[in-house]
């Protein structure tokens, strides 16, 4: 998989919080690391300031850690390519990267939680699909970049098929700090990492209508049905969804008030469009594009997904918050 025994080198591409944060994780582990950035301007204030304000602010980039918008020199020569774009953005990076000449024996590690609106695919689908026939590998869980930035215990999930490529990758991403699981359930835990987006979205919603704990409870656990049952239906395992790329990552992006799903949610339910919400947020929330996903998904498999679907009409379709709650409670009784 990697060239003799030496120590891969490896591209991380995508600036965001997440991208910076493990750049700095490996360059930390004694990794050669190059992170590219899609603007030039940006790139280069990076490389100048060694802050990434905009995504990370208050988190040092070691010098060491090569920065660059030239695609093409990011991945030269490297063993692991980390892609950590948006999903929206992904299929056009993949674009770039393929004029670029880039390396076909090398690992292609995808951290992007989300699904293509236009074509339904995974991140790792969409990777295939642009790049042909590469070893592909997905790291989804409870990841806060902040907080993983900041040295605070976490843990994580990296699935693969090859079970040489997966445990090669959890050696190379773990620390005492950033504990890393393995799983060869790649649907599963890409759909988990993505769809609980959706539900978070419909928690902060919850907060922002001044619900309880009660509420978000019965969001939580509801939720996770929904992405269980459209996962199944997808090819996951059941178990996935209970693990920590489903429960646990569903938690902490419900809970959190770091998470940016939960936080446009919140926002929704004081009264704000989503225009206004996204006119004034830097970062991207997945959920937004994935709602529409999530729906579109849940009638191609003739899956039930009553609170992806509400999550859906109120960020589409300008259903109100509060029809969408009363919808939700008064829908037909059933057994759990």
């Amino acid at each position: 998989m990697f060239s003799g025994m030496k120590k891969p080198d490896i591209a991380v591409i995508g600036d965001g919080g997440w991208g910076t944060t493990l750049a700095v994780l490996l360059f930390k582990k004694g990794f050669n690391v190059c992170l590219w950035s899609a603007f030039a301007d940006y790139a280069a204030y990076l490389d100048k300031k060694r802050v990434n304000t905009k995504f990370l602010p208050g988190v040092r980039i070691p010098d060491g850690i090569d920065i660059t918008s030239d695609i093409r020199a990011a991945v030269s020569g490297k063993d692991i390519i980390v892609i950590a774009v948006p999903s929206q953005y992904l299929r056009g990076v993949l674009n770039k990267l393929k004029k670029s000449g880039y390396p076909r024996k090398a690992v292609y590690l995808s951290v992007t939680k989300g699904i293509e609106i236009a074509t339904l695919k995974r991140m790792s689908q969409v990777i295939k699909e642009e790049l042909g026939n590469v070893n592909t590998a997905v790291l989804s869980g409870p990841t806060i970049a902040w907080e993983i930035a900041k040295g605070i215990p976490a843990a994580a999930v990296i699935a693969s098929r090859s079970i040489a490529t997966r445990k090669r990758l959890q050696e190379i991403f773990m620390t005492d700090r950033f504990r890393i699981y393995t799983n060869n359930d790649v649907t599963g835990v890409e759909l988990g990492g993505s769809l609980k987006n959706v539900i978070a979205i419909g928690c902060g919603i919850s907060d922002g209508l001044g619900f309880g704990t009660n509420t978000k409870a019965a969001l939580l656990t509801r939720g996770l049905a929904e992405i269980t049952r459209l996962g199944k239906a997808m090819g996951g395992r059941p178990t996935t969804f209970s693990g920590i790329s489903g429960l646990g990552d569903l938690v902490t992006t419900c809970v959190s008030t770091h998470s940016r799903n939960r936080f446009v949610g919140e926002q929704i339910g004081k009264g704000k469009s989503l225009g206004q919400i996204k006119s004034q947020m830097v970062m991207v929330a997945e959920g937004v594009p994935t709602a529409k996903s999530a729906y579109e998904l849940s009638r191609k498999y003739k899956v039930e997904m009553p609170i992806a679907k509400e999550v859906y009409s109120v960020l589409y379709k300008n259903k109100s918050p509060v029809q969408a709650v009363k919808d939700l409670m008064t829908r037909e009784k059933k057994e759990e």
